[in-house]
């Protein structure tokens, strides 16, 4: 779960591309800030709640990823490397948090020990990291109907009944069923178009 602190109003920049929401914050652009922000906090959170580290942890792995992320912005070569890149970020500050948790040996008693290094980030979590940030994007990029309805069936515990989902979105209990596939199928279509399999 997201803190609220993070979850924020979305700003009409969280649907612009990558290489224009780089570009424009390096032009300085507040609301381009907000926007990379926006359309990445949740896959930077991601990976602290992944590491089951404690929220108050977890909200200082965000802020330290993006501040890292302010810093090293002028020097992404490639736009489209930046999903990859804060979650590797991200690894790397829970990384040494998790060290920082865990008992020192003393290299004074132990010479011969190697020099420990950050392991790379596993490649199940970074597929799995990726594709929720796929379906985030899709699900962003949905008609408001078809993102609340499908919201409401699938992302919220319990499920809501179909008369409380017809209720909120003006619907006929009788076209529930029928407009909650047209919605996944949208939702399929986008993340194919994607590339996600």
């Amino acid at each position: 779960m997201i803190p609220v602190a993070i979850r924020e109003k979305k700003t009409p920049a969280v649907s612009w591309t990558d290489s224009r929401l780089v570009k424009e914050c390096l032009a300085g652009k507040e609301e381009a800030w907000s926007g990379l922000i926006d359309k990445y906090k949740a896959l930077i959170y991601s990976i602290p709640v992944r590491y089951g580290l404690p929220p108050d942890e977890a909200a200082d792995v965000f802020q330290a990823t993006c501040m890292e992320l302010l810093i090293g912005l002028p020097d992404l070569r490639e736009p489209r490397a930046l999903p990859k890149w804060l979650m590797q970020v991200a690894h790397h500050k829970c990384y040494h948090w998790k060290r920082q948790q865990q008992r020192v040996v003393s290299r004074d008693a132990e010479p011969n020990l190697p020099e420990p290094e950050a392991p790379a980030v596993a490649e199940n979590l970074v597929r799995q990291t990726q594709e929720e940030q796929m379906l985030r994007e899709a699900m962003a990029s949905l008609a408001p109907r078809c993102r609340r309805m499908i919201e409401m069936l699938f992302f919220e515990a319990p499920a809501r009944p179909y008369r409380q989902v017809a209720a909120e979105l003006g619907l006929a209990v009788g076209s529930i069923g029928f407009t909650r596939q047209k919605c996944i199928e949208r939702l399929r279509r986008l993340l194919e178009e994607m590339g996600f399999q």
